[in-house]
């Protein structure tokens, strides 16, 4: 089984834009396109790792809707906030508790994500924390190729 690393998220400047979607009007790609387009306007970037970020409401798993809206970026880590791109925005990831992980295959295999939702998460000694999910798209990410490789960080907090 697909065992996670649990571990503390330091606080991350990014920088990136944002679109307001759901899973059955997905529009990630539309996303991502105009993101890649001014990306290099980016000029203080900490690293070469992208984040596809989901800002969740609380209950927006449970019960799950994929008509229910949420917020998606697209961004980069940065030094500071010092130059901000027109047309692209500042977020501030806070540090929190995540399980991280490794997603091997394409991007639009969701058999990682039911795993983590539907066995992992309820059999584990965690919750869902109110914090942003995201998705850590490093060297080895190829999108929909089968070699992909990327990490998705869930944020989490201890049973009661």
């Amino acid at each position: 089984m697909l065992q996670p690393r649990i571990e503390t998220l330091q606080e991350k400047k990014l920088i990136g834009k944002r679109l307001k979607m759901s899973f059955a009007d997905n529009k990630t790609g539309e996303l991502w396109r105009s993101f890649m387009l001014n990306r290099k306007a980016i000029i203080n970037t900490a690293s070469i790792d992208l984040y596809s970020l989901q800002l969740y409401a609380l209950d927006f798993f449970n019960p799950f809707n994929p008509h229910a809206a949420f917020e998606k970026w697209a961004a980069v880590e940065v030094a500071d906030f010092d130059h901000i791109p027109d047309g692209m925005e500042a977020f501030t990831l806070n540090s929190g508790l995540y399980a991280v992980f490794l997603h091997k295959g394409s991007s639009t295999d969701n058999s990682t994500f039911q795993y983590i939702f539907s066995t992992w998460l309820p059999n584990s000694e965690y919750v869902l924390d109110d914090r942003p999910h995201f998705e850590l798209l490093g060297d080895k990410y190829k999108n929909a190729d089968a070699d992909s490789e990327e990490e998705i960080w869930v944020p989490i907090v201890r049973k009661s």
